[in-house]
């Protein structure tokens, strides 16, 4: 993996000979050490590697954009004649471009030389965790890998980025049964640079083996409802997501469909919501480095305290809309604590949901949202009651987060991002 560099300077020499004058692209060379498990036993070991390339290619106003998977001499060669075969047949639009020279820079994460025995080790303590504290717990598969890459960026006004990086990740997937009773499926994983801590003890594999095993025998609410819904952190991940997407996304902005147009500078949420992308926060694993416009990552607030910093741009929106540029893709959300434990916010509840799970469609620009409520609880007069089942929550994503009740000051740390639980007034809940 250390031949990439030479790699980058055939891809100059190809272009050069092609008389490509402004182009930026991205080689990445990874390996991938993966093993899976099934029915709570080791079933297969396998080293995976990969190459890749990406190259944008601009004649005048046009750009061609292709990717591939052969990083040979001939691979790149290719590359470069679909690049500028795409670049002909483009339309013309100015409002491509790429980033100004942003130097040189060499950017290192993770653990780059993995302990494999001692990774291994760490799945087989967690599966012998799971069987004694959790006998109801079926582990149905689980892969546990250790990833290392290393990639260069090099456009042309000068610009060099070069990065190796080293990363454990495991995930599982687990139901519980008692007798002829299951659960329906439940998901999570975690990546990690060191294996200093027992698997139990990360991101929130222990509340999802707790909640999974108290979910064997649900219930159905009767009627429908307007109540609090408490997001656990995966799903409160989700609903930010949906809700930048909806209302600061370069799509929406562009198309000028996007409810919060005019709003940078407004209250448009609560203000104990804070969201940030944080690429160099020491909790998030392997944050951004670089865009694909080949800016240098940077850390940015989207909503401060309630109020909308900035939209959601590339190089390209911001250039389509006049409006600012946001340098980093989203891979490393941070949403700031609140001052209130789970157990009181819970507490605090009248009557709603805890929202483990959710099954709906991408709302529409309105903000309005309709799902299904899956690894959900009921909360009644400020105590868990049951699991839930045919459950439908209701609302919209504008509103709901003008109506944030409390944020806890637990948050998931799960390598990717770091988010809290988060307890919203206003929702409709619907049983039977």
């Amino acid at each position: 993996m250390d031949d990439l560099r030479m790699t980058a300077d055939v891809m100059d020499g190809i272009l050069k000979d092609k008389k490509i004058e402004k182009y930026t692209y991205t080689l990445s060379k990874s390996e991938k050490q993966e093993l899976n498990l099934e029915n709570g036993g080791f079933k297969l070991l396998r080293t995976v590697f990969n190459n890749s390339g990406s190259l944008r290619v601009f004649l005048g106003e046009k750009m061609g954009s292709v990717s591939g998977n052969d990083i040979t001499d001939e691979g790149l060669r290719k590359l470069a004649d679909d690049g500028i075969a795409a670049a002909e047949s483009a339309s013309e639009d100015p409002c491509h471009d790429i980033a100004p020279d942003q130097g040189k820079d060499v950017f290192r994460q993770g653990v780059y030389e993995p302990d494999m025995d001692k990774f291994i080790g760490r799945i087989k303590e967690f599966l012998e965790t799971v069987a004694g504290d959790y006998p109801k717990v079926k582990i149905m598969s689980a892969i546990g890998s250790y990833d290392r890459w290393t990639w260069i960026s090099r456009n042309s006004n000068g610009t060099e980025f070069e990065a190796f990086a080293g990363q454990y990740h495991f995930s599982i997937e687990i139901c519980a049964s008692d007798g002829e009773k299951t659960t329906g499926l439940d998901y999570t994983g975690f990546s990690a640079k060191d294996l200093d801590k027992p698997f139990i003890e990360i991101a929130d594999l222990k509340s999802r083996l707790e909640n999974v095993q108290n979910s064997i025998y649900p219930e159905t609410i009767e009627g429908k409802f307007e109540g609090t819904v408490i997001l656990t952190p995966g799903i409160a991940q989700n609903f930010i997501y949906m809700t930048l997407s909806n209302y600061i996304g370069e799509g929406v902005v562009i198309d000028g469909t996007s409810l919060w147009l005019d709003k940078v500078g407004e209250q448009v949420a609560d203000e104990k919501l804070t969201i940030a992308l944080k690429p160099y926060d020491d909790r998030i694993v392997m944050g951004e480095r670089g865009t694909a416009n080949g800016f240098r990552s940077e850390e940015v607030t989207l909503i401060d305290k309630g109020v909308l910093k900035t939209h959601w741009l590339s190089l390209y929106g911001a250039n389509k809309t006049g409006r600012q540029i946001v340098k980093n893709t989203g891979s490393d959300l941070v949403v700031e604590p609140g001052d209130k434990t789970l157990e009181e916010m819970i507490a605090s509840v009248d009557k709603g949901l805890i929202l483990g799970g959710f099954s709906g469609g991408q709302p529409g620009t309105n903000g309005e949202f309709s799902g299904v409520a899956k690894n959900s609880f009921l909360i009644e007069n400020g105590k868990v009651k049951c699991a839930v089942t045919e459950t439908m929550v209701n609302g919209n994503l504008g509103e709901a987060f003008k109506n944030i009740r409390s944020i806890s000051k637990e948050v998931l740390l799960d390598g990717g991002s770091v988010v809290p639980y988060i307890a919203i007034d206003g929702i409709v809940i619907s049983g039977k």
